[in-house]
């Protein structure tokens, strides 16, 4: 007589399982929130300068603007490297939770503002300068944390969900801006406060230390010359794209020169210093890993292309579109945030299946896909009509929303997969430095090409247009003089610019009644500059197109990759500072 078959009992979560799914909830929000922060007063900024008295078009309010926009942007880019490293050293948890707690003391201060005008327009910079601190390191230290508490065969879908976060926080930022922004300004900082509270203290009760620290120096030279160098380099980028003297942008102001030369020197120095000290801040032999070199060129050329895209995009519809299609000024901020939710809805959807099919299938293929199918929607776009269908744009957002879902998951897998567990705080540092300069840098670039097209033929057509609607010439010339940046981001703060500026001068009040409508209505200025536009436009997702086949063969570049067998040698002798111990696990592809 045999035995009956055993079954086997469901086997229970392991304390592993439970912690890497709590690491993976308190991460992804983290980085939803940090990113959140980036994109949410861009659509906030009209109501943020009603509320602290401020006329957008006074030219020297354009730097207050600039900074809003940038000035977060910035400090992340500067700082997830030192911040990963000091994870790596002091411990990847404690910096994030401590990250966590900056975040959320920042987020109070911001939630209410005691000043007014440009004092006021400074607390905001300064305190969301620290939230960008407390930001860094909760994103230099996410994808490490995960990457330490999931086991390889789910990495992928793990960093999958974290990369979308992020990228979805940056999306969903510009509908939420809209919402909060329209009961009160201070909503777009109140939001993160319970948010963060809870967040921080679920962290510290049970986030723990799975990685051995490295317990090495820091390199306070290396971090100067990288930080200095690299917030010279982008703080002139800023400033480049303010007028300067007679010209429209600030390109030909010496500082500007001044600032970019000397960040580069200070940036070659690093290189040379990086090479020399025995605990550099970056371990440039990561740099001999293809798929991290590769993966990294890729995630900076579709950083660059997604960042400026989104600003573009937005201006296309608020400044022209939505008024060309009768909605008032006032209200395009908000509708246009709604208007781009296909792209947010292609992103979310693609991200997480992404990330689970680069652990059966590989990363390169899927990466590859998704580059050139985001090239394809910059095309797609190209083609458009200023006055488009909206079903046909709504299509090719969402087209490049799912591109950007197709890459970043499997390219995010691919790259930290590539590196020793004792570096991948430093590892996940310039990953999400490379995301960040590309974003910052895309900005400078696309508005750079966008100012310099309307610069071109603008002037002309707005004096026309308003001698011909009964404007005396010298006003005409005077108003058409505004510069380019001005009208651009007049219309993204939902301001009419041409009933702005002929107000002041009582000239609306001798024109007839038909010509007054027409001056402040909401298609005037709108058909005025939709030619101008349009031409920058094209050169503008040509640019953005031909980043993402840069990124596409980047990415194909990434190799094939090998798999760790059981036995695996030790770790090979280089040189001092340099040490690479074998990956645990070689980037598949």
């Amino acid at each position: 007589m045999t035995d009956p078959p055993k079954t086997r009992a469901p086997r229970r979560p392991t304390a592993d399982d439970r912690y890497k799914w709590t690491a993976l909830t308190n991460t992804t929000a983290a980085v939803f929130m940090s990113a959140l922060d980036g994109s949410i007063v861009l659509i906030a900024l009209p109501a943020i300068f009603r509320g602290v008295h401020l006329d957008p078009l006074a030219p020297g309010n354009i730097a207050y603007l600039l900074w809003m926009i940038m000035g977060y942007r910035l400090v992340q880019a500067v700082l997830v490297v030192t911040v990963g490293r000091l994870g790596d050293v002091y411990g990847r948890v404690r910096i994030y939770n401590s990250g966590f707690a900056v975040f959320t003391f920042a987020s109070v201060l911001l939630s209410f503002d005691p000043f007014d005008g440009g004092h006021g327009a400074m607390w905001l910079i300064a305190w969301r300068l620290l939230q960008a601190v407390g930001g860094s390191m909760l994103t230099a230290n996410s994808a490490a944390i995960l990457t330490d508490a999931f086991p390889e065969e789910q990495r992928g879908f793990a960093l999958g969900i974290n990369q979308v976060a992020a990228l979805g926080g940056m999306f969903i930022g510009l509908v939420a801006g809209g919402l909060l922004s329209a009961w009160d300004w201070r909503a777009v900082f109140w939001v993160n406060v319970p948010v963060g509270v809870f967040f921080t203290v679920w962290a510290y009760r049970t986030l723990r230390e799975t990685a051995k620290r490295d317990g090495g120096r820091i390199d306070w030279w290396g971090n100067i010359t990288f930080a200095v160098g690299l917030s010279a380099s982008l703080i002139a980028i800023t400033a480049g794209l303010q007028p300067y003297g007679g010209h429209t942008m600030g390109w030909t102001n010496p500082l500007v020169d001044v600032l970019i030369a000397g960040g580069l020197l200070l940036l070659a120095a690093f290189v040379v210093i990086e090479n020399r000290v025995s605990a550099p801040m970056i371990q440039l032999s990561l740099f001999r890993q293809r798929a991290f070199t590769f993966g990294n060129l890729a995630g900076l050329a579709i950083s660059i292309g997604r960042g400026g895209m989104q600003f573009v995009l937005i201006i296309w519809l608020q400044g022209i579109w939505l008024p060309l299609h009768g909605y008032d000024y006032g209200d395009t901020p908000l509708w246009a945030g709604i208007f781009m939710l296909p792209l947010t809805a292609g992103f979310l959807a693609a991200g997480p299946v992404s990330g689970y099919l680069s652990d059966r299938l590989g990363s390169r293929g899927l990466a590859t896909g998704g580059a050139a199918l985001f090239g394809a929607s910059f095309l797609g776009l190209m083609c458009l009509p200023i006055d488009f269908s909206y079903w046909v744009f709504a299509l090719l957002i969402a087209l490049n929303g799912i591109a950007s879902g197709m890459f970043a998951s499997p390219n995010s897998s691919s790259i930290m997969g590539s590196v020793p567990p004792r570096l991948r705080g430093v590892a996940s540092g310039m990953r999400a430095t490379f995301q960040n300069s590309g974003t910052a840098v895309s900005i400078g670039v696309f508005f750079s090409l966008m100012i310099a097209g309307l610069a071109r033929t603008l002037p002309a057509s707005l004096t026309t247009g308003l001698q011909q609607q009964g404007v005396p010439a010298h006003l005409a010339t005077q108003v058409a003089g505004l510069p380019p940046v001005s009208s651009l981001f007049a219309a993204q703060l939902g301001v009419n610019p041409i009933q702005h500026l002929l107000q002041p001068s009582g000239v609306l009040t001798h024109l007839t009644a038909a010509q007054q409508r027409t001056l402040t209505g909401s298609e005037f200025f709108p058909s005025l500059i939709s030619g101008p536009f349009h031409s920058g436009l094209v050169v503008v997702f040509a640019f953005g197109a031909a980043l993402a086949f840069l990124a596409a063969i980047a990415s194909l570049l990434r190799g094939t990759g090998t798999r760790p067998t059981a036995k695996t040698p030790g770790p090979r002798k280089t040189a001092p500072g340099n040490a690479l111990a074998r990956p645990d696990k070689y980037a598949d592809g």
